[in-house]
Formats: C-alpha cells, sequence, structure tokens
C-alpha cells in the first residue's frame, strides 16, 4: 500500500500534489503551500488553484468553482480524506480525451502516430514521489520505475558514477506548452518534433522515461555520450530494466538522445 503522502494524483486538467513539495513566489501562496495538506496544481501552466488546508480548502485564484475539472479534483481530495482510504491502491490510466484537439492546435493531422511509428501514451491515474531532479524540483515516476530509478542511481554511486535526473514524468498539457513555447521563439514543428514527440506520444508522459544527466555536463545534449555516467548506463542500465529509446538512427524521426531512459520490465 502507497500512502498519498508520496502520490501525484491525476484527473485530466488537475494534479493533487502532497503538501510540502512546492514552492510559489508570493508569500501568501507561500504560507499556505507551507501548511497544506495537498495542492491542486492546474496542469496546462503549473498555476497552483487551492491548498487543502487542516482548517478547509483555501482558494488561491479566483472564481476556483470555475476552473476546468474542479469538480473532479475536489471529489478525489474528499476521498483522501476520508481515515480509511489513507492509502491508495487502484492504479489506471487516465482517458486520452482531447488528443485531436492538441495536435490540431500545432497543425498535426491524425494520421501522426502512424507516421513516427510512436504508440499514444496516456498518463498515469498516480505517480509515485521518486525524489529530486538536478533542479531540486519533485521527480514523479510510476511506483516501479520509481523503484528501479533509486537502485540504478545507488548502484551507480557505488561505482563512483553520478547520475541526476533531469526530468522524469510529464502531462500532455505540459508538452504542448513545450510545442508552444519554441514555437513563440521562432522554431517550426517540424523542427521541434525533432526532438519532443508530439503531445500524447511522448514517452514521459508513461511515468516509465525519465531523461537522466551528471554533474558539471549540460543537460540533454549529445556530448552526454562521451561521459563516464554514460558509459556506465550503457554497460549497467538494462539489468535494471532500463532501455535507451531513441539511439542514432532510429525509425521514430527523433534526434539521437543519449539522455533519455526508459523503464520497460514488466
Amino acid at each position: 500500500m502507497r500512502t498519498a503522502s508520496h502520490l501525484l494524483l491525476n484527473t485530466p486538467e488537475i494534479e493533487i500534489w502532497p503538501g510540502g513539495l512546492l514552492r510559489a513566489r508570493s508569500n501568501h501562496d507561500a504560507r499556505a503551500l507551507s501548511r497544506a495538506r495537498h495542492v491542486l496544481r492546474r496542469k496546462r501552466d503549473g498555476q497552483y488553484l487551492a491548498a487543502d488546508l487542516p482548517e478547509g480548502l483555501l482558494a488561491l485564484v479566483p472564481r476556483l468553482r470555475r476552473e476546468d475539472g474542479i469538480e473532479a479534483a475536489l471529489v478525489l481530495l474528499d476521498h483522501l480524506a476520508e481515515p480509511h482510504r489513507s492509502g491508495i491502491d487502484a492504479i489506471g490510466e487516465l482517458p486520452l480525451d482531447r488528443l485531436q484537439d492538441r495536435l490540431h492546435a500545432l497543425g498535426l493531422d491524425d494520421g501522426y502516430g502512424e507516421r513516427s511509428g510512436l504508440p499514444l501514451v496516456a498518463e498515469p491515474a498516480a505517480l509515485t514521489l521518486a525524489g529530486f531532479d538536478r533542479y531540486r524540483r519533485p521527480l514523479w515516476l510510476l511506483s516501479p520505475a520509481a523503484r528501479a530509478w533509486r537502485s540504478l542511481h545507488a548502484a551507480a554511486l557505488h561505482d563512483g558514477v553520478v547520475l541526476e535526473a533531469i526530468s522524469g514524468y510529464r502531462s500532455h498539457d505540459y508538452q504542448l506548452g513545450i510545442f508552444e513555447r519554441k514555437l513563440a521563439r521562432g522554431q517550426t514543428v517540424q523542427d521541434i518534433l525533432t526532438v519532443n514527440a508530439a503531445p500524447g506520444y511522448s514517452e514521459h508522459h508513461s511515468g516509465r522515461a525519465l531523461d537522466i544527466g551528471t554533474p558539471d555536463e549540460p543537460p540533454a545534449e549529445e556530448s552526454f555520450e562521451r561521459t563516464p555516467a554514460f558509459a556506465w548506463l550503457r554497460d549497467n542500465a538494462a539489468a535494471y530494466g532500463f532501455v535507451m529509446s531513441y539511439p542514432r538512427d532510429n525509425p521514430h524521426g527523433i534526434v539521437y538522445e543519449p539522455w533519455h531512459w526508459a523503464w520497460h520490465r514488466a
């Protein structure tokens, strides 16, 4: 049984985070987050929506009740408050709704998956805290992938190799945001698709994949392959269920990514 204090619970529009993990820019929000048992967070932009305090729910945005998906999130929050539901056992996947809208927003048609050879990837209904990444952000993975990452990290450290997580789980909405930010900087959709899969098709959605780096090495650069960390992963990662997803000349049209590894053990 996993306790809710170590889980991110997912709904299509809103995530429910355990308290104590999020940081805010304003003093008002920071005080609320520091006391919160759980925090409701909007997926599309990371906005904090409400803090679940011991004395009740504190809205952090105006018109909280008008937020998309808020009712489903509040039902799940109430579920967590039931004494006999302090642990969460049921794990599933979120529906692949709004996928066409995301693709069409980027000018992509429904044949993208067939052309790229990439499968659709649903978001898990719950993810486990697997530690923190290079930037001290919480790292979320599926529970067995989180255990495998911790074992991999410890084994590397035992051999004198430091591995750093750069990023783990990403929602469909977050992936769309990556495209929107790069488009705003002048990149084309086709250029972005050589580095990032379209929303709904990234392995990061699954909670099985993470980008890995090592200290003093820039993140997500091909130069990672020349580090002792990459050499160690190449020789040892498979023993822990991790596979490099995008080798050179992969059939998906994605550039060589020696930093991107996914857990595939059943």
